[in-house]
């Protein structure tokens, strides 16, 4: 194994406005950067951590420096599995590796990863929660997007009253809500009822993590996404008869080669697969869209939110998502 050199730096980026979703509010996010260098390439990878697991700045920043001698002595992908636990540190030290490799072969990620040439992607564009018409008119100023997502607290009168006056607004666009946690197994019945009623096509983890048993025999007319219920691969095999699609995050679950695994995994069992995102910019975003060439849906709008994103970016247009090997993945030779 190369000996690597692994830098560590933290940035702060600032979203254009708060950001509501059920117990939280957010005015932007805090990122590590992994930049690991053989001397003569170099990968990088962002990671922004799981607020709601504690997975802050400093937890990321202890992780990285408990795992760096065995990183630097030139861990792969494999092996990071192993002396990393799932999370956001894993998540820049792994997408770092991918880069790396691309670099070192010449290769692109997805073909690294045996999959078909990489392809833009319908992702949702979200909706934060907030008043009902403000909503609608921010709906409206996507423009021609294809999918919209919209975030719900757990207030079911006013949750139903902002879908609908989403869809009214929107009648053209895929819609799906995020309940974060927000919900009882009581709530569910009028819930997706009203769903029904304004067309949802998909509502996202309702109830909190732990309450995977309530969903037992639930027969939603709506399909249910986990997304706090799933974490790892580990935690796959306990989403059959429960939910019908998984959410894949790269930060929750430590990295593309783990997203990747949860994507087949989710497969055999009859899971439809999602990609979402814990924020942050292009570079933290390209590693998912990778892993989007393999999903049912894709929400990869983070860097929309920011104030400044990095430069090159992820292209958004008429409702799709992409960027190529120069945001990620392209060859970067170490300055002599």
């Amino acid at each position: 194994m190369a000996k690597l050199s692994l830098d560590v730096q933290v940035e702060r980026l600032p979203y254009k406005a708060a950001f509501r979703i059920s117990g939280y509010v957010f005015d932007g996010v805090n990122c590590v950067i992994a930049t690991l260098s053989d001397g003569t390439y170099r990968g990088r990878g962002e990671a922004n951590g799981i607020y709601y697991m504690g997975d802050d700045v400093p937890h990321m920043l202890a992780a990285l420096e408990h795992a760096r001698a065995d990183i630097e002595a030139g861990a792969d992908r494999a092996a990071l599995r192993e002396i990393m636990p799932a999370g956001g540190a894993r998540n820049a030290v792994d997408a770092a590796l991918w880069e790396l490799e691309a670099q070192r072969s010449g290769l692109p990620v997805w073909k690294l990863a045996g999959l078909p040439e990489a392809k833009p992607v319908v992702t949702t564009f979200t909706l934060g929660a907030d008043d009902p018409a403000l909503m609608a008119a921010s709906a409206v100023a996507f423009g021609p997007v294809k999918a919209i997502k919209i975030k719900l607290t757990g207030d079911l009168d006013l949750d139903i009253a902002r879908v609908r006056a989403v869809r009214a607004a929107r009648p053209d666009v895929w819609l799906g809500v995020d309940g974060n946690q927000g919900f009882k197994i009581a709530d569910l019945d009028a819930l997706a009822a009203a769903m029904v009623t304004e067309k949802v096509s998909l509502i996202e983890q309702p109830l909190a993590r732990g309450r995977e048993a309530d969903l037992d025999g639930y027969r939603s007319p709506v399909p249910i996404a986990a997304d706090e219920s799933a974490l790892t691969l580990a935690d796959v095999p306990g989403l059959e008869g429960r939910f019908q699609v998984v959410n894949i995050k790269l930060d929750k679950c430590g990295g593309l080669t783990e997203g990747l695994m949860i994507a087949r995994a989710a497969r055999d069992i009859g899971l439809d697969v999602m990609v979402g995102n814990m924020g942050g910019s292009s570079l933290s975003m390209a590693p998912s869209l990778v892993l989007g060439q393999l999903c049912d849906i894709c929400d990869l709008d983070g860097p929309i939110f920011l104030k400044e994103d990095r430069n090159p970016g992820i292209v958004y247009q008429d409702g799709t998502a992409w960027c190529d090997e120069r945001v990620w993945g392209a060859e970067s030779r170490v300055a002599a």
